[in-house]
C-alpha cells in the first residue's frame, strides 16, 4: 500500500502532460497545478482563470473510473473507504467550485487526449460565450 502511494505522480502524469501539450499547440494558454478557489482544497490540473475553467485529470484507479477502475483484493476495506472517499471528495470539489462560479471538466486517464481537448475547448468556448453575453 505504501509503494502505491509513493509512487503516484500528484501532478505531471503522462495523461495531463499529452493534454497539456496538445492545448498549448492549439494555442491555450494556462496555469498548471493550482486552486482555483482559496477556501476550496483542491488543485485543479489546469486551470483556466479567465474563464472560470478548472480541468482535473483523473486517474482510473484513484478516482474509481467506471470502465477501468480496479478493486485490490489486499485490505479490499479499506480501499473501497479509501477510494470511496475519494470520490465523495470530487463530487464536493466539483460542487463548490460549480457555486463559486467555475465550470469544472473532469477527464480520465483513459481518454483519448484529442477527446479530451475536444471537451475542454467546448467547455471554454461556453463559458467564453457566457461571458460575452453578460457583457452586452
Amino acid at each position: 500500500m505504501r509503494r502505491r502511494f509513493e509512487n503516484t505522480a500528484r501532478r505531471d502524469t503522462g495523461p495531463e502532460r499529452a493534454l497539456r501539450s496538445a492545448l498549448h499547440r492549439a494555442g491555450y494558454r494556462f496555469r498548471v497545478d493550482r486552486s482555483p478557489v482559496p477556501s476550496v482544497r483542491s488543485r485543479a490540473d489546469l486551470l483556466f482563470a479567465r474563464e472560470r475553467v478548472a480541468i482535473f485529470v483523473d486517474g482510473c484507479f484513484w478516482h474509481g473510473c467506471p470502465e477501468h477502475g480496479t478493486w485490490p483484493k489486499t485490505n479490499a476495506d479499506w480501499w473501497r473507504a479509501k477510494l470511496g472517499a475519494n470520490q465523495a471528495r470530487d463530487a464536493r470539489v466539483d460542487a463548490d467550485l460549480v457555486a463559486a462560479g467555475w465550470r469544472v471538466v473532469r477527464v480520465w486517464e483513459h481518454e483519448s487526449v484529442e477527446e479530451s481537448v475536444r471537451r475542454v475547448v467546448a467547455a471554454l468556448q461556453i463559458a467564453r460565450a457566457e461571458a460575452t453575453a453578460s457583457d452586452e
